[in-house]
Protein backbone atom coordinates (compact mmCIF):
# COMPACT_ATOMS: atom_id res chain seq x y z
CA UNK A 1 0.00 0.00 0.00
CA UNK A 2 2.71 2.50 0.99
CA UNK A 3 4.86 1.37 -1.92
CA UNK A 4 2.37 2.88 -4.39
CA UNK A 5 1.69 5.97 -2.26
CA UNK A 6 5.40 6.79 -2.06
CA UNK A 7 6.36 5.65 -5.53
CA UNK A 8 7.56 9.15 -6.53
CA UNK A 9 9.88 9.32 -3.49
CA UNK A 10 13.32 7.78 -3.10
CA UNK A 11 13.03 6.56 0.49
CA UNK A 12 16.33 6.52 2.42
CA UNK A 13 16.59 4.80 5.78
CA UNK A 14 19.61 6.09 7.69
CA UNK A 15 19.80 3.31 10.24
CA UNK A 16 22.09 0.35 10.75
CA UNK A 17 19.52 -1.31 13.03
CA UNK A 18 18.45 -4.69 11.61
CA UNK A 19 15.11 -4.29 13.40
CA UNK A 20 14.31 -0.94 11.76
CA UNK A 21 15.38 -2.30 8.38
CA UNK A 22 13.05 -5.27 8.85
CA UNK A 23 10.15 -2.96 9.77
CA UNK A 24 10.63 -1.10 6.49
CA UNK A 25 10.57 -4.40 4.60
CA UNK A 26 7.44 -5.41 6.53
CA UNK A 27 5.78 -2.16 5.42
CA UNK A 28 6.51 -3.27 1.84
CA UNK A 29 8.51 -0.13 1.16
CA UNK A 30 11.08 0.36 -1.56
CA UNK A 31 14.02 1.92 0.26
CA UNK A 32 17.77 2.19 0.34
CA UNK A 33 20.02 2.19 3.39
CA UNK A 34 22.48 5.05 3.68
CA UNK A 35 24.61 5.43 6.80
CA UNK A 36 26.65 8.29 8.23
CA UNK A 37 28.52 8.38 11.53
CA UNK A 38 27.00 10.78 14.05
CA UNK A 39 28.17 11.39 17.60
CA UNK A 40 24.97 11.05 19.63
CA UNK A 41 25.45 13.89 22.11
CA UNK A 42 22.58 16.05 23.32
CA UNK A 43 22.35 19.15 25.55
CA UNK A 44 21.99 18.35 29.27
CA UNK A 45 18.81 20.38 29.71
CA UNK A 46 16.78 18.18 27.36
CA UNK A 47 14.34 15.68 28.86
CA UNK A 48 12.54 12.54 27.62
CA UNK A 49 11.20 12.95 24.07
CA UNK A 50 13.10 16.24 23.68
CA UNK A 51 16.25 14.09 23.65
CA UNK A 52 15.08 11.63 20.99
CA UNK A 53 13.58 14.44 18.87
CA UNK A 54 16.94 16.23 19.02
CA UNK A 55 18.94 13.08 18.16
CA UNK A 56 16.63 12.01 15.30
CA UNK A 57 17.11 15.50 13.84
CA UNK A 58 20.88 15.42 14.53
CA UNK A 59 21.17 12.15 12.59
CA UNK A 60 19.49 13.79 9.57
CA UNK A 61 21.80 16.82 9.36
CA UNK A 62 24.81 15.14 7.63
CA UNK A 63 22.50 14.40 4.67
CA UNK A 64 21.27 17.99 4.18
CA UNK A 65 23.64 18.88 1.34
CA UNK A 66 23.03 15.69 -0.65
CA UNK A 67 19.25 15.33 -0.52
CA UNK A 68 17.74 15.52 -3.99
CA UNK A 69 14.26 16.73 -4.90
CA UNK A 70 12.46 13.39 -4.49
CA UNK A 71 14.51 12.02 -1.59
CA UNK A 72 12.72 11.17 1.64
CA UNK A 73 15.15 10.60 4.53
CA UNK A 74 14.10 8.70 7.66
CA UNK A 75 16.25 8.91 10.81
CA UNK A 76 15.34 7.65 14.25
CA UNK A 77 16.51 7.42 17.84
CA UNK A 78 15.39 5.42 20.87
CA UNK A 79 16.16 5.85 24.56
CA UNK A 80 15.08 4.21 27.77
CA UNK A 81 13.92 6.91 30.21
CA UNK A 82 14.31 5.89 33.86
CA UNK A 83 14.19 8.14 36.92
CA UNK A 84 14.70 11.28 34.83
CA UNK A 85 17.77 9.77 33.15
CA UNK A 86 18.29 8.64 29.56
CA UNK A 87 19.78 5.18 29.11
CA UNK A 88 21.38 4.79 25.71
CA UNK A 89 23.36 1.83 24.36
CA UNK A 90 25.83 0.19 26.75
CA UNK A 91 29.49 0.24 25.74
CA UNK A 92 30.50 -2.89 27.66
CA UNK A 93 29.38 -5.72 29.95
CA UNK A 94 29.49 -3.64 33.14
CA UNK A 95 27.37 -0.85 31.68
CA UNK A 96 24.84 -3.36 30.35
CA UNK A 97 24.71 -5.16 33.72
CA UNK A 98 24.18 -1.91 35.64
CA UNK A 99 21.47 -0.75 33.24
CA UNK A 100 19.54 -4.01 33.53
CA UNK A 101 19.96 -4.04 37.31
CA UNK A 102 18.47 -0.53 37.43
CA UNK A 103 15.50 -1.64 35.28
CA UNK A 104 14.79 -4.67 37.50
CA UNK A 105 11.54 -4.49 39.48
CA UNK A 106 10.64 -1.06 38.14
CA UNK A 107 8.82 0.80 35.38
CA UNK A 108 10.44 2.84 32.64
CA UNK A 109 9.50 4.61 29.40
CA UNK A 110 10.88 3.66 26.00
CA UNK A 111 10.85 6.73 23.76
CA UNK A 112 11.46 6.70 20.02
CA UNK A 113 11.50 9.70 17.70
CA UNK A 114 11.44 9.56 13.92
CA UNK A 115 12.46 12.36 11.56
CA UNK A 116 10.95 12.39 8.07
CA UNK A 117 12.87 14.85 5.94
CA UNK A 118 13.01 16.05 2.35
CA UNK A 119 14.56 19.10 0.72
CA UNK A 120 11.35 21.01 1.43
CA UNK A 121 10.07 19.82 4.80
CA UNK A 122 10.78 17.94 7.99
CA UNK A 123 8.33 16.21 10.35
CA UNK A 124 9.43 14.73 13.67
CA UNK A 125 7.12 12.34 15.47
CA UNK A 126 7.63 10.40 18.69
CA UNK A 127 6.03 7.67 20.74
CA UNK A 128 6.29 6.56 24.37
CA UNK A 129 5.71 3.06 25.73
CA UNK A 130 5.64 2.23 29.43
CA UNK A 131 7.43 -1.03 30.28
CA UNK A 132 7.06 -2.95 33.55
CA UNK A 133 9.96 -5.23 34.50
CA UNK A 134 9.71 -7.91 37.17
CA UNK A 135 12.66 -8.45 39.48
CA UNK A 136 15.42 -10.05 37.44
CA UNK A 137 18.30 -11.79 39.18
CA UNK A 138 21.99 -11.14 38.68
CA UNK A 139 22.27 -14.65 37.19
CA UNK A 140 19.53 -13.90 34.66
CA UNK A 141 21.18 -10.61 33.72
CA UNK A 142 24.58 -12.27 33.35
CA UNK A 143 23.14 -15.06 31.17
CA UNK A 144 21.30 -12.59 28.96
CA UNK A 145 24.28 -10.29 28.36
CA UNK A 146 26.67 -13.16 27.63
CA UNK A 147 24.20 -14.96 25.34
CA UNK A 148 22.64 -12.03 23.49
CA UNK A 149 25.32 -9.27 23.60
CA UNK A 150 22.75 -6.43 23.74
CA UNK A 151 25.26 -3.64 23.10
CA UNK A 152 23.35 -2.17 20.15
CA UNK A 153 20.16 -1.68 22.17
CA UNK A 154 19.01 1.26 24.28
CA UNK A 155 18.75 0.22 27.90
CA UNK A 156 20.73 -2.96 27.13
CA UNK A 157 17.76 -5.10 26.21
CA UNK A 158 15.55 -6.21 23.34
CA UNK A 159 11.92 -6.83 24.26
CA UNK A 160 11.73 -9.50 21.55
CA UNK A 161 14.64 -11.43 23.09
CA UNK A 162 14.87 -13.84 26.04
CA UNK A 163 15.01 -11.08 28.67
CA UNK A 164 11.76 -9.58 27.39
CA UNK A 165 10.01 -12.93 27.41
CA UNK A 166 11.00 -13.78 30.99
CA UNK A 167 11.34 -10.31 32.50
CA UNK A 168 8.57 -8.02 31.28
CA UNK A 169 5.25 -8.19 33.14
CA UNK A 170 3.34 -5.83 30.86
CA UNK A 171 3.60 -2.81 28.61
CA UNK A 172 1.34 0.17 27.94
CA UNK A 173 1.66 1.36 24.37
CA UNK A 174 3.31 0.07 21.20
CA UNK A 175 5.40 -3.12 21.38
CA UNK A 176 7.17 -2.19 18.13
CA UNK A 177 8.13 1.19 19.58
CA UNK A 178 10.10 -0.70 22.25
CA UNK A 179 11.84 -2.60 19.44
CA UNK A 180 12.91 0.77 18.01
CA UNK A 181 10.23 2.10 15.66
CA UNK A 182 6.64 3.27 16.26
CA UNK A 183 5.53 1.63 13.03
CA UNK A 184 1.85 2.63 13.40
CA UNK A 185 2.72 6.34 13.72
CA UNK A 186 5.28 6.25 10.91
CA UNK A 187 2.77 4.54 8.60
CA UNK A 188 0.12 7.17 9.37
CA UNK A 189 2.60 10.03 8.84
CA UNK A 190 3.80 8.63 5.51
CA UNK A 191 0.22 8.22 4.29
CA UNK A 192 -0.47 11.84 5.20
CA UNK A 193 2.57 13.00 3.22
CA UNK A 194 1.01 11.70 0.06
CA UNK A 195 -2.34 13.38 0.63
CA UNK A 196 -1.06 16.71 1.93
Amino acid sequence: MLREKLSHFNVILASGSPRRQQFFKDLDLDFEIRLKEVEEIFPDHLKAEEITDFLADLKSKPFDQELKKNDLLITSDTIVWLNNTALGKPKNYDQAFNMLKSLSNTTHDVITSVSIKSKDFQHIINDITKVYFKEISSEEIDYYIKTYQPFDKAGAYGIQEWIGKIGIDKIEGSYFNVMGLPVHKLYKELLLLETS
